[in-house]
């Protein structure tokens, strides 16, 4: 039996983890979960599978899940930062699901990697901030890492079993997002409920955004690169309107593998959970009799110009993808309070990175003070163009 603390236990992916669980209570025991402020969908979680321990953002949001569950389950309730850290290094966990959005899930999903956790990697951002320390901590403690983002999860399957014999590029497939068609005057004026409505996939808005600019697919692309040890030069990215292949990887005899299924996050959650072994997700099979012809195409930078400055934030290393996180964050949350115009978006996270030239990443002090540095600047940015 495997033991689970689950980090953004109430977005969409703890969500999806939560019912891949819910369906092999022989194999799993949720130990942990961490919700933010979502008291009511904690609390319910908590009900249902009692953990030992759960986690929320501040004090008043932890006071109001004691008063939700008192008499009811015997789950400690914490609060804070440290108390995320502390859950994802307990002694009775061996699985650490990390699915909290942002540069906020970096420092627990490093606690992990430091007590030598099976990490099941949803957090992005914790190898865009700081691949390369990230890496060194898994390497030095034992740690295992499996990618949960469908592409990596992807890419992970069509890999050789051991080392990178014979690969020539990998291939991350993107859908395109909302705008795919949409003339480019038009997304000036866009709002932020037509950029979260994703054509197949059932997201959080923040990535619901980044998938609409395509920053997250940049994201991807520099995640890629220190989950495979794959320079930006053999790492492609092509458009994928119906997320059935979910990434491929060609090999030098010419032969491409292509890893599909319907576009479920449970997918790569239950082989991650599983791994290596294969269990049910509860996901229902992919019937290529009935499915719609699959098209590709190469990506319009002049409508994704996000995902040409991640390629370049890669390609400069240091503290620079942290610094093209950190601004792309304050920009799409501006976008989202509708302060900011979709099609500003990119320019906000270009003059942040134009604003602050290489910096070290040698250190995690360093890691987040570039990324404070950057968050400064495109709140600035923000107020200019405002």
């Amino acid at each position: 039996m495997r033991r689970l603390t689950v980090l953004g236990a109430t977005g969409s992916i703890g969500v999806s983890t939560l019912d891949v669980v819910a369906r092999h209570p022989e194999r799993f025991q949720v130990v942990a979960l961490a919700g933010h402020r979502q008291v009511e969908r904690l609390a319910e979680q908590c009900l249902r599978f009692e953990p030992r321990y759960a986690v929320m953002a501040d004090d008043a949001a932890a006071q109001a899940l004691r008063e939700r569950l008192r008499g009811q389950v015997a789950t400690e309730v914490l609060s804070g930062a440290g108390a995320l850290e502390q859950i994802a290094a307990l002694d009775e966990v061996d699985t650490v699901m990390a699915a909290i959005v942002g540069a906020a899930g970096l420092r627990p999903t490093l606690a992990a990697a430091r007590a030598g956790k099976r990490i099941l990697l949803a957090n992005k951002e914790a190898l865009v901030m700081s691949g390369g320390l990230f890496m060194q901590e898994v390497r030095a403690h034992g740690a295992t890492l499996l990618p949960i983002d469908s592409e990596h999860n992807a890419v992970f399957q069509c890999m050789p079993t051991a080392g990178q014999g014979g690969v020539r590029r990998i291939l991350l497939t993107a859908s395109g997002g909302p705008f795919r068609r949409t003339p480019l005057a038009e997304l000036e004026t866009v709002t932020p409920d037509q950029a979260c409505a994703h054509p197949n996939w059932d997201m959080g808005r923040k990535i619901s955004v980044d998938s609409a600019t395509m920053m997250n697919k940049g994201l991807e692309v520099i995640e890629a690169h220190w989950l495979f040890d794959t320079p930006a030069e053999r790492i492609d990215v092509v458009i994928h309107p119906q997320s059935i292949v979910h990434s491929m990887v060609e090999y030098v005899d010419g032969s491409v593998l292509a890893q599909m299924g319907n576009p479920d996050m449970r997918t790569p959650i239950a082989h991650a959970l599983a791994w290596p072994e294969r269990l049910d997700s509860g996901v229902s099979p992919l019937d290529l009799a009935t499915s719609p012809a699959l098209a590709f195409e190469p990506p319009d930078l002049d409508r994704f110009p996000c995902l040409q400055l991640a390629f370049d934030a890669l390609r400069a290393g240091g503290a620079t993808p942290a610094v093209l996180n950190a601004a792309n964050e304050v920009a799409v949350a501006a976008f989202l309070e509708h302060r900011l115009g979709f099609r500003a978006i990119h320019r906000v996270i270009a003059g942040t990175l134009h604003a602050l030239p290489h910096r070290s990443a040698a250190s995690l002090d360093e890691v987040f003070e570039a990324d404070a540095a950057a968050r400064d600047i495109a709140r600035r940015i923000i107020g200019a163009l405002a």
